[in-house]
């Protein structure tokens, strides 16, 4: 169908991030520390990303766009909703919390090891982590790994592209939903971009998150 929605334009575009926190349906986020939009069915056209561009990059413009499918925005914020909503809150008391205990569901870890299809895939919520964000948050089996099967890797080490491995994963299996987790530096930009041109090439739609971890141990977004 013929409707308004939003163009990103990639050269004018800094990289703040500002837009995807504006976006309430979760139809833009980052790619390459650049803006996207990653879901033409989640604009809805109204354009609260608009005056929250410092830069002017966003713009409306009509064109053949899927159709804004306000059910599955809803699905996908409830679903992100239940993960807990990542931050210093425990659900836990200190006392009630396994200290020390792994949450680790699956093995092997490793991108570049784990097979195509496994049992522990189906039904799965799985978690895409760069491998220094575990040494950096403190929490990361309690915040991240506890219910969710987890693909760790480190794309400037290993010195491979995930993107076909992980999007062959993802087409393969009932994955029910994906979170990303990387660190603040430059170089974990490749593990986002692979991830979520994955779920991109794997044409399932799925609800996803990014989350970043800085050099501290916070949580960035």
């Amino acid at each position: 169908m013929i409707r308004k929605i939003i163009e990103i334009d990639q050269e004018k575009c800094n990289g703040c991030g500002i837009c995807a926190q504006a976006c309430h349906e979760g139809a833009i986020g980052m790619i390459n520390g650049k803006a996207a939009l990653l879901r033409e069915d989640y604009c809805d056209g109204l354009g609260d990303c608009l005056p929250a561009c410092p830069v002017g990059a966003i713009t409306f413009v009509e064109r053949e766009a899927a159709a804004y499918d306000e059910a599955a925005v809803k699905e996908s914020k409830r679903q992100l909703s239940g993960q807990g909503q990542l931050s210093s809150k425990k659900e836990l008391s200190d006392k009630e919390q396994p200290s020390g205990r792994s949450q680790l569901r699956q093995w092997p870890v490793q991108i570049k090891l784990a097979p195509l299809t496994a049992p522990y895939f189906q039904g799965a919520h799985l978690l895409i982590a760069a491998d220094c964000t575990a040494y950096a948050y403190a929490d990361f089996h309690q915040d991240f790994i506890r219910g969710k099967i987890t693909l760790i890797g480190c794309p400037k080490l290993d010195g491979v592209d995930y993107t076909e491995k992980l999007a062959e994963i993802i087409k393969r299996n009932e994955i029910n939903a994906l979170t990303i987790v990387r660190m603040e530096v430059p170089c974990c930009g490749g593990i986002e971009h692979a991830a979520v041109t994955a779920l991109k090439m794997s044409g399932k739609f799925l609800p996803w998150q990014v989350v970043t971890i800085s050099t501290q141990g916070e949580i960035l977004a």
